[in-house]
């Protein structure tokens, strides 16, 4: 099994990698085993065949489990979020369960990764079997928020997990 965390937000090691990082901690029970802070990847985002984006791209692809995180900014995912994302064909990312995350500064964005991240992920080719998840960017470990959709995605993604597994 293979797990990533993939983050799109401007500022490395940022709260949003701390929450991506624990999502798939408590949906696999394991750290991820890769995460791609998207920052770090720099100017190579910004045309093709950069050998670190590359990399990058084919991690995601090869992910039993991705989580997929990002800030709210401006009501939606980030513009560097994008320039990955960009570098994936439509449907390359057939075979991945991935989970939508995005943190913001209160409730108004909570459809967010519903309405705009998570359909980018299955034009992608991703299964996407749960609810995206919305944390409150100052709460984000805390429990209260993340229990109750854990309940309820855990099995979600175990039951694609297990299909993808045949």
């Amino acid at each position: 099994m293979s797990t990533i965390a993939v983050v799109g937000n401007p500022k490395p090691h940022s709260r949003t990698r701390s929450a991506a990082e624990l999502v798939v901690e408590r949906l696999t029970g394991a750290p991820p085993d890769r995460v791609v802070d998207v920052i770090e990847l720099g100017a190579g985002l910004l045309g093709w065949g950069d050998p670190a984006v590359e990399d990058a791209v084919a991690a995601l692809q090869a992910a039993e489990v991705a989580v997929v995180a990002s800030p709210t900014y401006k009501a939606t995912y980030t513009g560097l979020l994008k320039l990955f994302l960009d570098q994936i064909g439509t449907g390359d990312l057939a075979g991945v369960v991935a989970v939508p995350l995005m943190l913001g500064g209160g409730p108004t964005h909570f459809l967010a990764p519903e309405l705009l991240l998570k359909p980018v992920l299955v034009e992608l080719g991703a299964t996407a079997p749960t609810r995206g998840l919305y944390l409150m960017d100052k709460v984000w470990d805390d429990p209260a928020q993340l229990d109750p959709w854990l309940a309820v995605a855990k099995p979600q993604v175990d039951a694609a997990r297990a299909i993808r597994r045949g």
